[in-house]
């Protein structure tokens, strides 16, 4: 058996010890995906760990049998939980300076931590892979994780998503690996240093925060220049925008692979051919002078590419050829990525995070695939009142390639609402479908078991609470059907 060389043991000993600024850590906001990685990180490394949120969720079950102390609701006692004070309080964007626990945190002198930078610390000592790019970022991320998992690397890993595999957002491993999703939604992506950087597509998105598409694109650019010494960047050749960033990459003397149809270089990955099949789908690649065959079987071309990027990703730190291929052949998907939901009365119910209207695009292209001869039914409900106004006709657009659409009104998450920007705005602008505009958001079930036949296909689609509409409406249904 093969044995860690000293300098192995001792990174991995380090990796395996929460950092000294975490070592009593307290995560504002601990439900949320991102937080609650972090979390479980830490509690498996042995940190004390106290967080807190406005409400219950179900990472909470999880994070008390590990340890973790809790509080629903925020106040500044809440920083005293666990019986002592935190060496750091973490805290995301979404976190507003007058939340009592971050003003306590910083009228007592304690470190406050971005979500990120807290990663970036738990990050040290391993090689790092990160996972950039507007669309596909939590797929290709999973993708990775499960397939290093296949060949035994047992990496640490943090994702915006639930692996269907194991149900985990996030683990801590001991094969020295780190992977992670880069959100560039708040450029926080700049605190990590990554041996392989991936980026998938870079497309105008989140201008609530980067103000304009040059200033979006450009904190790309800066992400590039995060990249060690001797990394590399993985990036989509068939994405012009990314295709730039490739470009500028190597002029700063960064290492690039290329992955698609476009990709042409002597190290690249290009794409020969995507074949479509009931359940996934097949991509012949020419790679290092072979042909190689990636088989996914999640549905859609978008993911056969993701997958691509994650073999690329997966050679570069290490893994063999034959254990990734094999990895990402078995890939049960992520939850909210075209998650199954069940059947009732001949009608099968999905349900996708899609929020951009690209991704929307892409999903429903699948989707059309998957449904065969039945008819494609979206329950769509926008996110965010800034990114309905920029992309209302794309999103009209994308949502056309549906039989029926029942558009909701929007989910304004961390937004207050815009006068004259309602799900409406969409809706009017749709062509090519039969659509329904209904703001009522508890009328939606009914209107959708009305709207279904036999041997349709539904999907929920939206980054907000539109996920809850699945079982719901399955409910109904069956309901209907006794």
């Amino acid at each position: 058996m093969a044995t860690d060389t000293p300098e192995e043991a001792g990174m991995n000993a380090v990796a395996s010890r929460p950092p000294e600024v975490l070592l009593r850590a307290h995560l504002i906001g601990i439900g949320g995906a991102g937080m609650s990685g972090i979390a479980r990180i830490l509690l498996a490394r042995g940190a004390q760990v106290s967080g807190s949120d406005a409400k219950e969720s179900r990472a909470f079950l999880t994070l008390r049998a590990q340890g973790a102390h809790i509080a629903v609701g925020q106040s500044a006692e809440n920083l005293d939980l666990a019986g002592s004070e935190p060496t750091a309080v973490i805290v995301s964007t979404a976190i507003r300076d007058d939340n009592p626990e971050l003003a306590a945190a910083r009228s007592r002198g304690i470190p406050v931590l971005h979500r990120a930078e807290a990663l970036a610390e738990l990050m040290a000592g391993h090689r790092v892979a990160c996972i950039a790019g507007t669309h596909g970022k939590t797929s290709t991320t999973s993708m990775l994780t499960v397939a290093l998992q296949h060949c035994r690397l047992d990496p640490s890993f943090a994702i915006g998503g639930d692996l269907n595999e194991s149900g985990a957002n996030a683990h801590h491993g001991e094969g020295g690996v780190f992977v992670a999703e880069a959100d560039e939604s708040d450029g926080s992506f700049l605190s990590y240093t990554p041996d392989v950087a991936v980026v998938t597509n870079v497309e105008p998105d989140h201008l609530d925060h980067h103000g304009t598409v040059e200033a979006y694109i450009a904190v790309f650019t800066e992400f590039l220049h995060r990249i060690a010494p001797g990394g590399a960047l993985v990036v989509c050749a068939d994405d012009a925008a990314a295709a730039e960033l490739a470009v500028r990459a190597e002029a700063a003397g960064v290492r690039v692979l290329r992955y698609g149809r476009s990709a042409t270089g002597e190290h690249d990955a290009r794409v020969v051919t995507y074949e479509p099949a009931d359940e996934g789908g097949t991509v012949r690649l020419a790679l290092g002078g072979e042909e190689l065959e990636v088989r996914v079987t999640v549905p859609g071309e978008h993911m056969a590419f993701n997958a691509v990027a994650a073999l690329l990703a997966g050679l570069e730190l290490g893994a063999p050829v034959d254990g990734m291929l094999a990895g990402l052949a078995v890939f049960g998907g992520v939850r909210r990525r075209f998650e199954f939901k069940g059947r009732a009365a001949d009608v099968r119910v999905y349900d996708d995070y899609a929020h951009h209207p690209t991704e929307v695009d892409a999903q429903l292209r699948a989707v059309r695939h998957a449904a065969g001869t039945g008819r494609v039914v979206v329950v769509f409900q926008p996110h965010l009142y800034s990114r309905t106004e920029a992309f209302a006709s794309e999103f009209a657009e994308a949502l056309g390639l549906a039989d029926e659409v029942i558009l909701l009104d929007v989910y304004g998450a961390r937004e207050e609402p815009k006068p004259g920007v309602s799900g409406e705005l969409i809706a009017e602008r749709i062509t090519g479908a039969a659509v329904h505009y209904e703001p009522a958001f508890d009328r939606a079930t009914v209107l959708a078991a009305d709207l279904v036949k036999p041997g349709d296909l539904l999907v929920t689609m939206g980054a907000g609470d539109v996920t809850q509409l699945g079982p719901e409406i399955l409910a109904e249904l069956d309901r209907r059907g006794t």
